[in-house]
C-alpha cells in the first residue's frame, strides 16, 4: 500500500503586473465589432451608439487578461 501525505497551501490569483485589460464587443444581430480597449467603458459606449444607429440592443462583451497565481503567504 502507497500512501501520500497531502499538503494544502493556499494561493491568490491576481492580473499578471505590466500588462492591462482588454475589452471587445460583439453585436449579436449583425457582424459589427467594437474596437478593443483597454478601457471598459469606451468599449460600452460604442456599443451605445451602435444600437442608437441600429437599434440593436445585444452584444457580447469580453474581458481578456492574463492572470498570475501565487502562493499566499
Amino acid at each position: 500500500m502507497r500512501r501520500s501525505i497531502l499538503r494544502y497551501t493556499k494561493h491568490r490569483i491576481t492580473q499578471q503586473p505590466d500588462t492591462e485589460a482588454t475589452f471587445e464587443a460583439k453585436c449579436l444581430t449583425c457582424a459589427w465589432e467594437a474596437k478593443p480597449a483597454s478601457d471598459g467603458a469606451t468599449v460600452d459606449v460604442e456599443c451605445m451608439s451602435h444600437t442608437g444607429r441600429t437599434q440593436h440592443n445585444r452584444f457580447r462583451r469580453l474581458c481578456t487578461s492574463v492572470a498570475l497565481v501565487e502562493r499566499a503567504e
